[in-house]
């Protein structure tokens, strides 16, 4: 019975799945993102389906690097996540629509709802999605 509690606990601290992104500036679904650990136990984030008509074959026109002109499908867009207290932070995100890299933090704010801040420089500099957990 211990286990079980243990488990059912970890589970509801854990940001592993799949996640539905709200535009934080329209509050219209975006993407299904799943979320997974790493090997060195960090966690990243990759985009599994977009939902906004039209935009489903979109690519990362204005990415750098190796995301240049790449599907938006199947980027890694959240990386380097650190458990850190009750969240995770000192990772990366990359917003496909305009290429931009920021800082990240996230935390759950509770087993289905997950808080993702993008920033520059300070936290108090940036924006705030809310994703919900897809079952």
């Amino acid at each position: 019975m211990l286990i079980l509690s243990l488990s059912i606990v970890s589970f509801a601290q854990s940001a592993e799945g799949k996640w539905k992104t709200i535009d934080d500036k329209t509050g219209k679904d975006k993407s299904y993102v799943e979320i997974s650990h790493t090997k060195s136990g960090r966690l990243q984030g990759k985009v599994i389906k977009i939902l906004t008509p039209g935009k489903e074959n979109a690519r990362c026109e204005d990415c750098k690097g190796e995301n240049k002109d790449k599907p938006i499908i199947g980027m890694t867009i959240l990386w380097n996540m650190n458990k850190s207290g009750d969240g995770w932070d000192d990772g990366r995100i990359l917003d496909p629509n305009n290429g931009k890299e920021y800082s990240c933090k996230m935390r759950l704010k509770d087993k289905n709802t997950l808080e993702v801040r993008g920033f520059l420089g300070i936290s108090l500099l940036g924006r705030t999605q809310i994703w919900h957990r897809v079952n």
